[in-house]
């Protein structure tokens, strides 16, 4: 790989990490990749149905897609392509920064960004959460019609851990269940947390569904994104869940 490689991003949060870190590496992205503002590169499609024929005319040396937002076969056609893929896993907090530095460091032979060391400390500076049968028990939708929610082994649901709010959904099978909204009322939570990303909920659409149960609104972006917004996350997510 050369010095400087030609970057195509599949991943809105890791298309931020490359352009906050080195903003010359990056030629492409998908529709969906809005930070940071004003991000100028040509625009591959969707993370779901990307333009494979675009990305390839783009000649990258390096394109970052992700194991859950992207799909198996489009990588596999890049591949086929000749065009080199990392492809990140990222199920917790500790992984996350093991895969942003193997992309940066490691994939696109940068320094270790000070973002990045910034980020780990914000994170290590949060008291730990209280015993596991302590804290703040929630339910955290991502999506209605149907209600789909947090369940087990995701990079959101270990931050909120973090912050000391319990899924009670972290010991379902699927990752993502959809639950209906009458068993979502009846499990016992005392919260429910609603992003605004992949589901915009607002203060006008998501709470009304959940009479009598406090609901915190929070920026998706900083529940989910692994990219230099984990370094304003844990104060902004505490701030937002109290």
């Amino acid at each position: 790989m050369t010095a400087a490689p030609r970057v195509v991003s599949l991943v809105p949060s890791l298309t931020e990490a490359v352009a906050v870190s080195a903003p010359g590496l990056l030629v492409g992205a998908t529709d969906w990749c809005s930070h940071p503002a004003g991000l100028d590169v040509v625009r591959v499609g969707g993370t779901k149905n990307p333009y494979i024929a675009a990305i390839t005319a783009l000649r990258p040396d390096l394109v970052v897609a992700n194991e859950e937002e992207n799909r198996a076969p489009d990588l596999a056609a890049l591949r086929e392509a000749g065009v080199e893929v990392l492809v990140t896993e990222v199920r917790d907090l500790g992984q996350a920064f093991a895969e942003l530095e193997r992309l940066l460091v490691t994939g696109c032979g940068l320094a270790m960004p000070r973002w990045l060391d910034e980020a780990r400390d914000a994170w290590a500076a949060v008291p730990a959460p209280p015993p596991y049968e302590g804290g703040r028990r929630a339910v955290v939708p991502i999506w209605r019609r149907p209600w789909m929610v947090l369940g087990r082994d995701t990079f959101a649901g270990d931050l909120l851990a973090r912050l000391g709010v319990r899924n009670v959904y972290a010991d379902r099978a699927e990752r993502y269940p959809r639950v209906p909204l009458d068993e979502l009322r009846a499990s016992g939570a005392d919260l429910v947390v609603l992003p605004d990303e992949p589901y915009r909920f607002t203060a006008d659409d998501g709470p009304e569904a959940f009479p009598g149960l406090p609901a915190a609104l929070v920026d998706g972006r900083l529940l989910t994104w692994y990219g230099p917004s984990l370094a304003e996350a844990p104060a902004a997510l505490r701030a937002a869940l109290r």
